[in-house]
């Protein structure tokens, strides 16, 4: 366990205080130390407080960087596809069905419990449940994801995601057939009041969201689209596209109910790009769909004919 102490001047008065502890620790990610401040080890004059205060000349700061805490999340040899590793990052491409770290009840058979079996050396900025986890993507969703092995690295792919400089386009099968070629959905999602596990668009409790799409082909009744995510809200797509109404096929939350749901909702993500922590490079992924969303495709393309 660490501890020390400052005293806000003039130079750092009036600016928020995860700010300021960033500029004069900057070993730490602006993401450490919300973890940290989430544990109340962050005070000024003897108070708790959140990491939006904002400091005043001659604040007293005392700060407590707790011990890491020991990892009970047990590695598990369940094999995982992995489109890319190097020192630095690992890319997945995730099965439909994998939820991606554990949770409340749930601590075996995720995308962390293999990724400990498969390496030692994950970031442990997320904690002991979600080491690695720069980024997730819903448990029926299929696709490319990014983990990071240091903390260098999470920080790094943090922020690109902040800054919205991620390259994340997912194939959508949705129902309907959509008129226009292009489209951009701008609105906020917050947490439905009438149902906790599920996702809204509303302007009550909410945070920016928007999703750019296009279609790529139409059927029948359905069009396949390529959606850009914008920002990183829970079910944006699935949400947005229900929003403007036009529900992901197989959607068990928000799609139809006539739907096939044994697979979940088809939505991969098929296209992942960013800027490689270390090096510099323009990394670019993509990852063919999967079988079955490649015979629903067919399927409707026969009934084209």
């Amino acid at each position: 366990m660490e501890n020390f102490e400052i005293v806000i001047d003039e130079s750092t008065a009036g600016q928020r205080i995860d700010k300021v502890l960033a500029k004069l620790y900057p070993e730490y990610s602006r993401t450490q130390w919300q973890t940290i401040a989430s544990g109340g080890n962050i005070k000024v004059n003897d108070a708790v407080v959140k990491m939006s205060y904002k400091t005043v000349n001659n604040d007293q700061v005392s700060v407590t960087i707790p011990e890491p805490e020991s990892c009970d999340i047990l590695a598990e040899d369940i094999p995982i596809e992995v489109v890319y590793e190097d020192s630095d990052v690992i890319v997945v491409n995730k099965e439909a069905g994998m939820i991606v770290h554990p949770s409340s009840g749930i601590y075996s058979g995720t995308l962390v419990n293999a990724l400990l079996h498969h390496c030692t050396d994950l970031s442990g900025i997320n904690g002991v449940t979600r080491p690695g986890i720069v980024h997730r993507i819903d448990k029926e969703t299929s696709g490319l994801l990014m983990v990071a092995k240091n903390d260098h690295a999470h920080q790094s792919l943090s922020e690109q995601l902040q800054d919205h400089t991620v390259m994340r386009r997912y194939y959508a099968l949705v129902h309907g057939l959509i008129p226009h070629e292009f489209g951009r959905i701008v609105a906020p999602i917050g947490r439905d009041k009438n149902d906790r596990q599920k996702m809204t668009c509303t302007d009550k409790n909410s945070k920016e969201a928007i999703t750019n799409f296009k279609v790529i082909e139409r059927f029948k009744d359905m069009s396949l689209v390529e959606c850009r995510l914008e920002t990183g809200r829970t079910h944006q797509i699935r949400v947005h596209m229900q929003y403007i109404g036009f529900p992901v096929y197989g959607d068990p939350q928000y799609g139809h109910r006539r739907d096939d749901t044994s697979h979940g909702q088809y939505l991969h993500a098929k296209i992942l790009g960013f800027i490689h922590p270390s090096t510099g490079e323009e990394m670019v992924f993509e990852s063919d769909l999967p079988d079955y969303f490649e015979e629903k495709l067919e399927e409707l393309r026969s009934e084209m004919e």
